[in-house]
């Protein structure tokens, strides 16, 4: 477990917190008392890809853009 000051939090909170995502705990301390802890959520969890490519077939298949290709979204968002 890695332990760093406040502001040394809040300055590499980005590179803090690719580390919790890969599932290591970080403690943050004021002044060398420890005040928070940053641990993965416990939710977050590594899935097989075959298990996201199903959800996301799942998800998409009851949606439709009602007869608007993508070609002219992508037209739209170009303007």
């Amino acid at each position: 477990m890695e332990t760093v000051g406040a502001y040394q939090a809040k300055t590499h909170l980005a590179r803090l917190l690719e580390k919790v995502a890969r599932g290591e705990t970080v403690t943050i301390t004021k002044h060398g008392v420890p005040v928070a802890v940053l641990v993965p959520h416990p939710q977050s969890r590594n899935l097989k890809p075959a298990t996201v490519i199903s959800s996301l077939r799942e998800f998409r298949g009851g949606l439709a853009l009602g007869g608007v290709s993508v070609r002219d979204l992508i037209e739209e968002g170009r303007r």
